[in-house]
């Protein structure tokens, strides 16, 4: 049976756009006829809400799974997009920090959790919270690599650093394959200098880490969730949802080298 790729949308950072990309990622590399699944692994639960999955919904979601308390299978449900399935998210996972400490494997749960899927998908994906606790942790120890959604801004170089220790001391402690996807550079505001200079700067640090598609600021990115849509679904012809279908295609591309 082949094996799943499991891939985590990482930044510690807030408002990067990493669920966003974690949505319609997913989507796009479902819309290619993949058999993907999105595992909402964020108590804000928003990559749940942006695929239309309602709150009364998610009985069996990510919080009971990495506690024990339901499989895999059983937490795993459809939504509105072919092909995507989606392991949904509560308030409830915030707790889990605290209670996994004191858990056997604690940095492991989620990993032995998804370990009845390996082969059932053809890539996993998980969008972590905007943190770097132990629920990150879980999910870089569970994945085979990272992706990283980049705001264009300021700060944005500041907290990768942050980010690229945190993945080493992983793969040091917990996880020695885990490699790096790539780094995606979001928001990209066209009429902005300042976006050119970091994605300049990014590019000049990373070089092919970054990948040459860049995500546009774009209101229908923004308005999809609203409506319970990935944006590719919400407006298919919008700038947005063409950079997200060509990011997908240059991460199949990217995958199909490296075999």
């Amino acid at each position: 049976m082949p094996q799943t790729k499991i891939i985590s949308v990482v930044n510690q950072k807030g408002g990067v756009g990493k669920t966003t990309t974690a949505v319609n990622l997913s989507t796009a590399m479902a819309a290619c006829g993949l058999s993907v699944l999105l595992v909402d692994f964020d108590p804000q639960g928003n990559a749940s809400t942006g695929l239309g999955i309602e709150q009364q919904d998610r009985d069996s979601n990510s919080y009971r799974l990495v506690t024990g308390q339901c499989s895999a299978q059983d937490a795993v449900t459809s939504c509105i997009v072919p092909h995507l399935d989606i392991l949904p998210a509560t308030m409830d996972l915030s707790a889990a920090e605290i209670e996994l400490s004191d858990l056997e494997r604690r940095e492991y749960r989620l990993a032995d959790g998804l370990g009845p899927l390996d082969g059932v998908y053809d890539y996993i994906l998980i969008d972590c919270p905007p943190s770097l606790g132990l629920l990150t942790v879980n999910a870089l120890a569970a994945s085979d690599s990272v992706l990283v959604p980049l705001q264009c801004e300021f700060y944005a170089l500041e907290g990768l650093a942050q980010l690229m220790t945190t993945i080493a001391a992983v793969r040091t402690n917990l996880n020695a394959s885990l490699a790096m996807q790539g780094i995606v550079l979001t928001m990209y505001d066209t009429r902005n200098k300042l976006s050119e200079m970091v994605k300049a700067d990014v590019r000049g640090h990373f070089g092919d880490t970054v990948y040459e598609t860049v995500i546009p600021r774009n209101v229908r990115i923004s308005e999809a969730p609203s409506f319970g849509k990935p944006v590719l679904m919400y407006d298919l012809k919008c700038t947005g949802a063409q950079a997200y279908a060509a990011l997908a295609a240059e991460l199949l591309k990217q995958e199909k080298q490296a075999v």
